[in-house]
């Protein structure tokens, strides 16, 4: 499942190649017809995340709210303005499904170099079920596969982020922030492990951020969220707070502390330098050689270090 980095990262991207401008809005898979019918020939005012989820503004005050769940991605086609400078624009943000391109990190697939579609084409026929496309005469956008796609009021817009927990990324009161997320942790018996991927409590947080955070804190998964000390989960919020910070500007979840710049270099081009614990199972732990568990949790794999994690 793409994690709020991914998100954050795709808000930027439409927000630099549409907003300000009319979009032609349509749904070639016909599941999202009304909604497509409703933001047609509006113009687009911005993209915003709050963890995990998406919400596009539109002129109106209609806002097109996105979950891509496991499986949701965004494709990109014609203009489109590298998120970072210094970094390649890509075609692909999300789940990485696109056959067309290639795969640069964790969720996202550069474009193959030409800057329209499949045969020189612009607009380009979709890819597979799309289910809105937004569109301008230089650059498109198709979403394909989310969990959650409608058109909300602004009302309700504002009341599905009141529901997600605070976001290092947009939060304007970070200490504040801080000390919501460790009531809403310290107040309960659920295990901490549980407890960070509850986007009520925390946004943003999914399967891979949540098994190098713990393990960076050398915090067992499966401690009552109570039992974990404030300054402990105090801490796990800073951390969070860097580690959203250089997914958003690299694309990349890369969670090693201990790697100097040529093995960062290293990590950035090989996915099985970038984490502690994430995708190791049965591997030695990269700081005590314990090999590395993996365990359901809440029907999620949960990997850890059963000795560096007591």
């Amino acid at each position: 499942m793409p994690e709020g980095h991914t998100v954050h990262r795709i808000a930027r991207q439409l927000t630099l190649d549409l907003a300000g401008r009319a979009l032609a809005v349509s749904s070639p898979q016909g599941r999202f017809a009304a909604g497509a019918r409703r933001l047609d020939g509006q113009m687009m005012v911005g993209a915003d995340a709050v963890g995990k989820q998406l919400f596009v503004t539109f002129a109106s005050g209609d806002v097109l709210r996105v979950h891509l769940g496991l499986y949701g991605a965004w494709d990109l086609y014609g203009r489109v303005t590298p998120v970072t400078a210094g970094q390649g624009a890509v075609g692909s943000m999300g789940a990485p499904r696109l056959r067309r391109a290639v795969r640069i990190g964790e969720q996202e697939r550069a474009l193959p170099g030409a800057d329209d579609g499949p045969g020189g084409a612009f607009p380009p026929p979709p890819v597979g079920q799309v289910r809105v496309r937004l569109a301008t005469d230089e650059t498109v956008a198709d979403l394909r596969g989310p969990s959650a796609c409608e058109v909300l009021d602004p009302d309700q817009a504002a009341a599905a982020a009141a529901r997600l927990g605070p976001d290092p990324a947009t939060v304007d009161d970070l200490p504040a922030a801080r000390a919501t997320v460790v009531d809403r942790i310290t107040s309960r018996v659920v295990p901490v492990g549980q407890l960070l991927m509850d986007q009520s409590v925390v946004a943003g947080i999914g399967n891979i951020y949540r098994a190098e955070l713990l393990f960076r804190a050398r915090l067992d998964p499966w401690t009552p969220g109570r039992q974990v000390p404030t300054e402990v989960v105090g801490a796990l919020w800073d951390d969070w707070a860097v580690l959203l910070a250089d997914g958003i500007r690299t694309g990349v979840m890369l969670t090693r502390e201990d790697l100097d710049e040529d093995g960062r270099s290293r990590a950035l081009a090989d996915p099985t330098e970038r984490h502690w614990v994430y995708g190791r199972p049965g591997l030695p732990c990269r700081v005590c050689a314990t090999p590395v568990l993996v365990e359901p949790m809440a029907a999620r794999k949960l990997y850890r270090c059963p000795s560096c994690q007591r």
